[in-house]
């Protein structure tokens, strides 16, 4: 048997025994199991990654271990969401640690066929998982990960934080005990760096020789872990981590210097390598506290800057999200999202959870059901009685949930990040291997020095942080202004548009400040009052407006409510049927004469009384915006359900006719998207997220304007406050600038790498010198970006410095 046979899953040794399935060679059962699970569900994708993607696996005998998770009430804490047969958990997975874990754990669905769908939080070390809990029980989804290796770490503590405080405590203890023995070590080789050192005797020399040695194993041997096992399970992969050089370098060091110790020619360069240690690790602490705030995960009220209504003592008030709270009564209107979880305690909800499961089946629910955050009413309006506060997490979790958009609009500038920070390792290896061997053979004495200082002065960190913090920072500040963006790779994105597309009615159109005025038979103060409760019932700036033109009173029960898109709304109120929308969708006919986009036609039981003419407001500054943008070269377009009653009039705002389009259903303008990207245009849509959900995720870029109602699209990218309307121009320059800043700190962070690693090929630098400087260059990438984007920011919108924002905060 050949003893050299490599494992087909995680690449170790077989040994002389391999256990062998299919002809292939595996080290042992565990990672057989894995294999056969993978082949089995034709995860063949998975294998063309790496050469050896997966990780070593001796499976364990679980018996009951997990059996604590067959309890009810212990299965109910665990669950973010449960609706009939649909279940969603997040699982806190330490072992999450490069590319491939992601991959699998992010296929789950194909390991499983009842798994729905699985994401990873990488900073987090998190797994959200959708499945059907009637044929997949959590604890077999636990049962599976432990199977191969990825073994949930399992509280009932909803804060989830344990697992990263533990790593924070970890890094800090080995900080504490590099630092401790950097310091004194650095004192015991202080005759070594004072004149007069020579006459130290040679007895007193070697033993602070010894204790050196002494003081280094520790930071060798638990300080270092954390470079040294990254390495050697990169190379398992067949990759080339940043950790390799850094892992060689200590090493390197570690045995020149106790070589020389005991050899007694020296006492070698164990404060280099302590201080090598410390400072790597202080700027590994600085870098996790700066990925941590990567993640990005804002507060609520900066993820969704619209208000619910509010019911108190029969009184409908609008207010803003962050004021809602556990106990108030809310109304959900029609297509309006739920915010948080609640009880029903008005009206039938018909809630639809396909923001939370993908799936667009309706759920029934009666008065005193629970309903949940994430799910969308259809149907008349109801009421809720809050009873959980607004879980910010859960609707940023589900807002990103659908990747299949982002995926196929990947930022080029993140993948030109990820290439060079892979191919960079191998270029410095190579660079301090031909350093070392020119200097062994010029001068011997400055091998080792050139040699661990090329390893470790240069690092692609500072360059992968550059479109992180920098997009990170422009988000901050876009936040600040009232748009609210998605992802960060939506800056870039922003950058490529060379078409804007515009929704009419409650894009550029303000639904509360309408012109309301009645047209038709004087109607009796009961049929307003049903009128009202049928237009309360949507979300629709049309009915919004007809709502607020009418006087308080006090609603009748709606039964058998709904909205036709670009239609009108319908329902029995009082014993009558009533309609309210366009006049064909209320008479059956369109008047040929009468232009009739502004009105609201009524009828009871099939008899019209009349119509509500509506007299649009442009949002503040629309003409300015247009002449902006079309001075900057953008082609623009205004898609609008409405007919062209206000041709005359949109046309001296965006200066032409040609490319104004009325009468458009929502795949009319889901089309009509398509169609210029067809013609190579790279589309922004900016709608209002009613009906134009399908629009807006088909565009390369979405934007949903917001006012003061509970709407929002998950298709979308953005979202900008109605009000801020007015900035789009400028916040679209803004995003061009700061894809400008990142190119910059490209060229700073080269820079760094060539000029550092010219001074230590010539051996000019100490390995600790290098070790300090290696932070250095990614603070010196972090503070540029951060004080330019600011910088760009201030003069771009005359925002308010630092202090004075947290002040307002």
């Amino acid at each position: 048997m050949n003893t050299n046979q490599i494992c087909i899953h995680c690449g170790e040794n077989c040994g002389k025994h391999p256990v062998i399935w299919d002809n292939k060679p595996f080290c042992c059962n565990g990672c057989k199991t894995v294999y056969q699970l993978l082949d089995q569900n034709k995860l063949y994708t998975y294998y063309k990654l790496e050469d050896t993607p997966g990780i070593k696996l001796d499976k364990p005998e679980l018996g009951n271990k997990y059996a604590y998770l067959d309890h009810e009430e212990i299965i109910e804490s665990l669950l973010d969401f449960r609706e009939g047969d649909f279940s969603k958990a997040t699982l806190y997975v330490p072992g999450i640690h490069c590319a491939s874990c992601i991959w699998l754990l992010e296929n789950l669905n194909r390991l499983h066929p009842s798994i729905i769908s699985s994401s990873v939080n990488f900073v987090k070390k998190e797994v959200y998982i959708s499945f059907k809990e009637a044929q997949i029980s959590l604890r077999q989804i636990v049962e599976m990960l432990v199977s191969i290796h990825y073994i949930p770490q399992i509280t009932l503590d909803r804060t989830e934080q344990k697992g990263p405080i533990r790593g924070n405590k970890a890094l800090l203890y080995k900080v504490g005990i590099a630092g401790f023995a950097f310091g004194n070590i650095m004192m015991l080789s202080l005759p070594e760096y004072l004149p007069g050192g020579e006459y130290l005797e040679a007895n007193f020399r070697q033993f602070f020789g010894y204790l050196n040695f002494i003081l280094v194993l520790p930071v060798l041997l638990y300080s270092s872990t954390d470079y040294f096992l990254s390495a050697i399970k990169s190379l398992k992969h067949k990759i080339i981590s940043i950790d390799l050089p850094i892992s060689i370098g200590i090493v390197t060091l570690f045995a020149q210097s106790s070589f020389e110790i005991f050899s007694k020619i020296g006492q070698g360069y164990m404060d280099s390598l302590a201080g090598l240690v410390f400072f790597l690790l202080v700027g590994k602490w600085y870098q996790n506290k700066t990925y941590a705030a990567l993640s990005f995960e804002r507060d609520y009220k900066s993820y969704f800057p619209v208000a619910v209504t509010r019911i108190t003592e029969g009184k409908e008030e609008s207010i803003p999200l962050g004021k809602l709270q556990v106990g108030n009564t809310i109304l959900v209107r029609h297509e309006e999202l739920i915010p948080a979880d609640g009880e029903i305690l008005n009206g039938k909800g018909n809630i639809d959870y396909s923001f939370v499961t993908g799936e667009s089946k309706p759920v029934s629910k009666q008065t005193g059901d629970e309903v949940f955050a994430g799910g969308k009413q259809i149907g008349s309006a109801i009421e809720l009685k809050i009873n959980k506060e607004v879980a910010q997490s859960r609707l940023t979790l589900l807002w990103n949930q659908d990747k299949t958009h982002d995926t196929e609009n990947k930022a080029n500038l993140l993948g030109i990040t990820d290439t060079i920070s892979r191919n960079f390792t191998i270029i410095i290896l190579s660079i301090a291997a031909l350093a070392g061997i020119y200097w062994l053979y010029t001068d011997s004495s400055v091998a080792l020095r050139a040699f661990t200082s090329v390893l470790i002065v240069a690092c692609p960190c500072a360059l992968a942080l550059s479109v992180p913090f920098t997009f990170g920072g422009t988000m901050r500040i876009m936040g600040r202004l009232g748009f609210y963006l998605k992802q960060t790779d939506v800056v870039e994105k922003l950058t490529k548009v060379n078409t804007v597309v515009y929704d009419k009615t409650g894009t550029i159109t303000e639904p509360n400040t309408a012109d309301v005025k009645w047209h038709g038979t004087a109607l009796s103060s009961e049929e307003y009052r049903i009128l009202k409760s049928l237009t309360r019932q949507s979300a629709h700036p049309m009915s919004i407006a007809v709502t607020n033109s009418l006087p308080a009173m006090e609603p009748f029960t709606v039964h058998n409510f709904m909205e036709v898109q670009s239609g009108g709304v319908v329902a029995d109120i009082n014993e009558q049927k009533i309609k309210a929308g366009s006049e064909l969708f209320v008479t059956g006919t369109s008047s040929q004469t009468k232009k009739t986009s502004g009105n609201v036609f009524v009828s009871f039981n099939n008899i019209v009384k009349g119509y509500f003419s509506v007299e649009n407001k442009y949002r503040k500054g629309v003409s300015k915006v247009l002449e902006q943008l079309k001075g900057r070269g953008f082609s623009q377009h205004l898609i609008s359900g409405d007919n062209d009653a206000e041709r005359t009039k949109l046309s001296e705002h965006f200066g032409f006719t040609e490319n104004l389009h009325f009468n458009q259903s929502p795949n009319d303008k889901l089309n009509y998207i398509k169609q210029l990207k067809s013609e190579k245009q790279n589309v922004l849509m900016i709608g209002d997220g009613l009906n134009d959900a399908g629009a807006l995720g088909e565009s390369d870029t979405g934007i949903s304007i917001a006012d003061d109602i509970y709407r929002f699209s998950p298709a979308c990218d953005a979202i900008l406050e109605a009000d801020k309307f007015e900035k789009l121009p400028k916040l679209l320059h803004f995003a061009k600038r700061s894809v400008t800043i990142v190119k910059i700190s490209f060229v700073i962070s080269f820079l760094y790498n060539i000029i550092g690693v010219s001074f230590a090929v010539r051996g000019m630098l100490s390995p600790v010198i290098a070790a300090i400087l290696m932070p250095v260059s990614s603070v010196t990438v972090v503070v540029f970006v951060s004080f330019a984007v600011n910088l760009l920011g201030r003069s771009l919108f005359n925002l308010p410095n630092s202090q004075k924002r947290t002040k307002e905060l």
